[in-house]
């Protein structure tokens, strides 16, 4: 399965629909494919203008890893030099910061990454996991 724009779009739709429900800040939310490229990226109206490219080096690293965000953010912490190179490397599209998941077929396979930004890391990635689960697939 791939991840199609209509997919990415339901994606992105859902995680700010939960962000407006829940009463968080104006939220960008990132949808990439498996290969690190944009699908879709939507900026609410109010959010500040860095927040797409934060949702985006968020996805872009999970994507690039083969974990969620959370998990990258603590591994930076734990291995600051090469998660250093790894921003330089990856010329500033890196950001292993908790606010991104992987997007999952039925079968596991990984189709691609959602970031968002505009809250706390917890809210960004909270908004990514209930936009995945309802398009119909798996957030990891």
């Amino acid at each position: 399965m791939a991840l199609t724009l209509e997919l990415a779009n339901r994606i992105a739709a859902a995680a700010i629909a939960h962000a407006r429900s829940a009463g968080y800040k104006p939220m960008a939310v990132a949808v990439l494919d498996d290969g690190g490229h944009t699908k879709t990226a939507q900026r609410e109206d109010g959010a500040s203008m860095f927040r797409i490219d934060i949702a985006t080096g968020k996805a872009w690293a999970s994507i690039a890893m083969g974990a969620a965000s959370r998990a990258l953010t603590q591994r930076a912490k734990d291995l600051p030099a090469f998660f250093g190179a790894l921003a330089a490397t990856g010329q500033g599209r890196f950001i292993p910061q908790t606010g991104a998941v992987l997007v999952r077929d039925a079968a596991g396979n990984v189709i691609g990454a959602v970031g968002a930004s505009g809250g706390t890391g917890d809210e960004d990635e909270e908004i990514c996991i209930a936009g995945v689960r309802e398009a119909g697939l798996e957030p990891g």
